[in-house]
């Protein structure tokens, strides 16, 4: 159930960047969180691009676009290395889509929301992590 979402202000993401951002966020989220690389775990990753209107996010500073991901994930997949790694690429991922340098990191603020177990459904049941792992492990095939 990974889902990342990344808020940007319309025009921040240079062209490659916004055809790309997405699928390179969500394999991130992926690979952090331990996922198997298959078809089936790679569709449950949803990755959102939600762009601001002009004038719709600054600081009490300056008007430079700041980028807000947000990742939500089962409640224990992500042990702390393992959210500072997703952390760390996932912002480094926004700047190169955004052509910006790694001075520039701070423009990039990751949010992780971890669900409590039991409280995610899918396919009109309730998931649970046991159920992911596992599904990540072969032993069952169904949500």
């Amino acid at each position: 159930m990974p889902m990342i979402r990344l808020t940007a202000p319309t025009g921040s993401l240079s062209e490659e960047g916004r055809t790309t951002v997405q699928r390179n966020l969500a394999a991130v989220l992926l690979r952090w969180e331990g996922a198997p690389d298959t078809a089936f775990f790679r569709a449950q990753a949803w990755s959102y691009l939600v762009e601001t209107p002009e004038g719709a996010q600054t600081t009490a500073e300056d008007d430079a676009p700041r980028f807000l991901v947000e990742v939500t994930v089962p409640q224990g997949a992500l042990s702390e290395r393992r959210k500072a790694g997703l952390v760390e690429e996932a912002t480094k991922t926004v700047l190169s889509a955004a052509g910006l340098c790694p001075d520039d990191a701070l423009r990039v603020w990751v949010l992780v929301h971890e669900q409590p177990d039991g409280t995610w459904g899918a396919g009109g049941a309730v998931i649970r992590y046991a159920d992911l792992v596992a599904m990540a492990k072969g032993e069952r095939t169904d949500a």
